[in-house]
């Protein structure tokens, strides 16, 4: 069952897709449609999930479930994934390459791919200060508090 996103839980479960392009204004209206019906007809072992999307910097598609009411089940979690899988399709878009990092440059979102992060490095366009996008959040609260953060304090700090 929809429910407005920030009605949600803080402790909601998060699945984050990142797209590899900006999305359109029309492509972002039809995702959020279409995400709601999906949304309204999404159950676990027969139970309706409190749901809710939301779409971030034309890139990022975030589905949310507050597991208070109804755990995710596997086949629940299946029929999502088919559900963006089949958008993909439709828009011509990828929501599932993970080889690629996103950052965040003046309220921009571009992606790099990972073999080429320590070249951007070298040439100054990342430094330690360039906000990069954690996609491995798990709930509400960490989308809210812990999703950006400067590039020194991830993973890529080893490159800087």
């Amino acid at each position: 069952m929809f429910v407005d996103f920030d009605k949600m839980a803080r402790d909601s479960r998060v699945w984050l897709y990142q797209s590899d392009r900006d999305l359109t204004a029309e492509e972002q209206n039809y995702i959020l449609e279409q995400t709601e019906k999906f949304l309204n007809t999404w159950v676990a072992h027969g139970t309706n999930l409190n749901s809710s999307v939301k779409i971030f910097y034309k890139r990022f598609l975030v589905i949310l479930v507050d597991e208070k009411f109804a755990s995710v089940s596997g086949c629940s979690i299946d029929s999502s994934v088919r559900f963006v899988k089949a958008l993909e399709t439709e828009l011509n878009v990828n929501f599932f390459d993970r080889t690629k990092v996103a950052f965040l440059d003046d309220g921009n979102v571009f992606l790099e791919s990972l073999n080429k992060i320590k070249n951007r490095i070298s040439e100054g366009i990342i430094s330690g200060d360039t906000l990069t996008f954690n996609n491995l959040i798990k709930n509400k609260a960490e989308l809210e508090e812990s999703w950006m953060v400067p590039a020194s304090e991830t993973w890529l700090s080893r490159y800087l």
